[in-house]
């Protein structure tokens, strides 16, 4: 018997590539025909890990006929978040930066050989946002189902808090597994089992529950990061101001020690966590530029058992032997492969930066493989 031959799919908004290691954790038989990405930076991470360059170039100037070509079965898209975000403006569609998804959106209506399957990636605040209205008034004016999701990597097993929105969506010749929740937002990833037996309570939905299953952060670390900041966390204020306002990993050390003049500073609005920690805050594109509401900091010190942060004084925290998590282990919480790797040219902030825009594998490889089964 032939073997049925892989799904075409097209990647959108590629960046380093989150989307497409999902697809290849999914284990669905699926070929990237191509990828999209505006950003030469973010494409030279992409290439140097799949050996392929994305299509650089403003998505807007696409037209129905050049996606035609590609005959993709699925479109996989995760678009700028930043219209829809908490701290942004919150313009939705009015916003620049929405144009080019809006853009493809309407094409689909105009194709000759629209794809079969949709999957959109976002931050929490776009299901309510004006685009999502677009996108569901598009879809369903093309006789397409959804189901959509809002979900974190606590919810499976990742000690790692990064609620995101996540819409699936199938042309009604084909079917969901579960049917039964077309067209309704889900909050647990229960209905992506393909095993009818499993019920609601395997995921928990209380973070504080979610975190007595989760894997430990130090599964996380890179143990030689970890020994190095233990032995040196002296890193000073005068350090700081000698580094230009950087902190020390960008002038050579790497050692990712937060400087005492920061703590000084935002000592009380740190998220501090430690190895045994089992849930740490999301890490966003401003990560190692600033400390506040960015991501966690760890703390290394062998001699400090964890402390809840209310009670800490300066001096405490000094005492911590706090440092950035490293872009590797940044990776790790986004469960990227250890394959992965960024190009010797990136920087440290540009490394931050792309993996703050970035989406977790281990979310969105069990939504591929839901979306492609075959009911």
């Amino acid at each position: 018997m032939e073997a049925q031959a892989p799904w075409r799919v097209l990647e959108f908004y590629s960046g380093i590539g989150g989307m497409r290691y999902s697809l290849a954790s999914s284990g669905v038989r699926a070929e990237v025909v191509e990828a999209f990405d505006i950003n030469d930076v973010a494409n030279d991470v992409y290439e140097r890990n799949f050996g392929h360059r994305p299509c650089q170039g403003n998505i807007q100037t696409l037209t129905a006929s050049d996606l035609d070509k590609y005959k993709a079965h699925a479109w996989l898209l995760s678009p700028p978040c930043q219209p829809y975000t908490r701290q942004g403006l919150q313009k939705h569609s009015a916003d620049a930066r929405a144009f080019s998804f809006i853009k493809i959106l309407n094409l689909m209506q105009n194709m000759n050989f629209p794809p079969q399957m949709l999957f959109v990636e976002n931050v929490v605040g776009f299901e309510v946002s004006d685009t999502h209205d677009q996108l569901i008034e598009v879809l369903s004016s093309l006789n397409f189902n959804t189901q959509e999701f809002i979900l974190s990597p606590l919810q499976f097993g990742v000690p790692y808090s990064r609620p995101r929105y996540f819409c699936l969506a199938k042309h009604e010749s084909m079917c969901f597994h579960n049917p039964s929740v077309n067209n309704k937002l889900l909050r647990t990833p229960t209905c992506l089992t393909l095993n009818s037996s499993t019920t609601q309570n395997s995921y928990e939905q209380n973070e504080d529950v979610l975190e007595v299953v989760c894997k430990p952060i130090r599964d996380f670390l890179q143990i030689h990061i970890m020994d190095t900041v233990d032995q040196d966390c002296s890193a000073t204020t005068s350090d700081f101001k000698k580094a230009g306002g950087c902190t020390p990993s960008e002038t050579g050390s790497h050692d990712y020690t937060v400087p005492l003049s920061l703590i000084e500073r935002w000592g009380n609005a740190m998220d501090i966590v430690y190895p045994e920690s089992k849930r740490c805050c999301c890490f966003t594109k401003s990560y190692y530029r600033y400390v506040k509401g960015t991501g966690s900091l760890l703390a290394t010190s062998k001699d400090h058992k964890p402390v809840p942060k209310e009670n800490l004084e300066f001096s405490s925290l000094n005492e911590l032997g706090l440092r950035f998590f490293s872009p590797r282990e940044v990776a790790n919480l986004h469960s990227f492969p250890s394959s992965f790797c960024f190009p010797d040219h990136i920087s440290l902030r540009q490394q931050y930066a792309m993996l703050g825009n970035s989406l977790s594998v281990a979310v969105v490889a069990p939504l591929l493989r839901y979306l492609f089964a075959e009911a």
